[in-house]
């Protein structure tokens, strides 16, 4: 791999590297234990670096290997312009974004390695072929993605899951937003936060997730335009009704006075594993509840107990634990059996979902 880049490229990729962390070439080289002019050398490119060297500063500045010898793929350098090193010691906005542009850059090249091992194979990306400009078309899109995986309209168990049956591959990563997307020729790759509750983070996969279905050549939430906001609401709309179709709200609508109204609505939200604000929204479309009414319900978020009380107690996982995708996670594993990647690799790849002791026999 050393040869993918050159040495001055390698030299250039630990310079913005060690600037996106907000650190100095002194603060670099006192965590791994160099010169601060060997540093120097090396970020120009007139210095060598050798793999024990790389493997500390990967450490120190939480990047992978892999970040440091790889080019960055074509689709995400499009995606805006790469930040000068004194933009990214300057600015958090330019060094958050160029973190999570290297998340979503590393995870793609994660899932084409697997790819080309052939451990993972692509699924047909679920494409909506009618235009989404306002809010009912994105209901009718979600509907269809539902009908076209055959979900109905069922909880979704596992948001994952279903991002790779409809050919999206899905990673929680450590973002600085809430998540991001790419569709590179016919692979399509997804992102999303690390620190959200759980609830959130299957509303920002299943918006993510729409962003492909609707059509978007790439998304990036980490800085929406003002000309794309309603592109984004759009979206949100596509997402809320694929999470929790609005037809399932009958039953709240149903309940004889406010009280039994959100005692049903606490049991949906549970069931469908969606946000209290996200189950609000779905009722609001609804149109027949008065807004002091909404509004009083809004302000009224259920416990964790609740919520609880509402499945029966059923642990209710999904991307509380899970950091990769099902099938990507078997790729990895059957990579691993044939030698074709180390177990380090392994769990790196694995996003911390597994530790190195986990494939022990040991």
């Amino acid at each position: 791999m050393m040869d993918q880049l050159s040495w001055e490229s390698i030299g250039e990729r630990v310079r913005d590297s060690r600037a996106s962390m907000g650190l100095s070439q002194q603060d670099l080289a006192d965590r791994v234990g160099l010169e601060r002019s060997m540093i120097s050398k090396l970020e120009k490119g007139a210095r060598r670096i050798d793999a024990m060297e790389l493997t500390a500063i990967a450490r120190v500045l939480g990047y992978p290997v892999t970040h440091f010898l790889s080019p960055t793929p074509e689709v995400v350098s499009r995606r805006a312009t790469v930040a000068e090193a004194e933009e990214l010691s300057d600015s958090a906005a330019a060094r958050d974004t160029y973190r999570n542009e290297a998340e979503l850059a590393q995870w793609l090249r994660d899932v084409r390695q697997l790819i080309d091992l052939g451990t993972l194979n692509r699924r047909p990306l679920a494409l909506y072929s009618r235009r989404v400009t306002d809010h009912e078309a994105a209901r009718d899109a979600a509907r269809w993605l539902r009908t076209h995986l055959g979900l109905g309209d069922v909880p979704i168990d596992s948001v994952a899951d279903v991002c790779e049956h409809a050919g999206q591959f899905l990673a929680v990563a450590p973002l600085s937003s809430d998540g991001a997307s790419l569709v590179d020729g016919d692979v399509a790759v997804a992102v999303v936060r690390l620190d959200q509750e759980p609830g959130r983070r299957r509303s920002t996969a299943a918006h993510e997730l729409g962003h492909m279905v609707l059509g978007d050549e790439y998304s990036n939430d980490l800085g929406v335009h003002t000309s794309q906001e309603e592109r984004e609401r759009v979206v949100e709309v596509f997402a809320a009704e694929f999470l929790l179709p609005s037809g399932q709200l009958n039953q709240v609508l149903a309940a004889p006075d406010e009280e039994g109204r959100r005692r049903t609505l606490v049991n949906v939200a549970a069931e469908y594993r969606v946000s209290w604000s996200l189950a609000i929204a779905q009722l609001r479309h609804s149109g027949t509840l008065d807004s002091g009414e909404l509004r009083r319900l809004r302000g009224r978020v259920p416990t964790e107990i609740e919520l609880r009380e509402a499945v029966g107690w059923k642990p209710q996982p999904d991307l509380a634990s899970i950091r990769v995708s099902p099938r990507y996670s078997s790729a990895v594993i059957a990579a691993l059996r044939e030698n074709a990647i180390t177990p380090a690799r392994a769990v790196e790849m694995m996003r911390g979902q597994i530790e190195l002791r986990d494939l022990s026999e040991d």
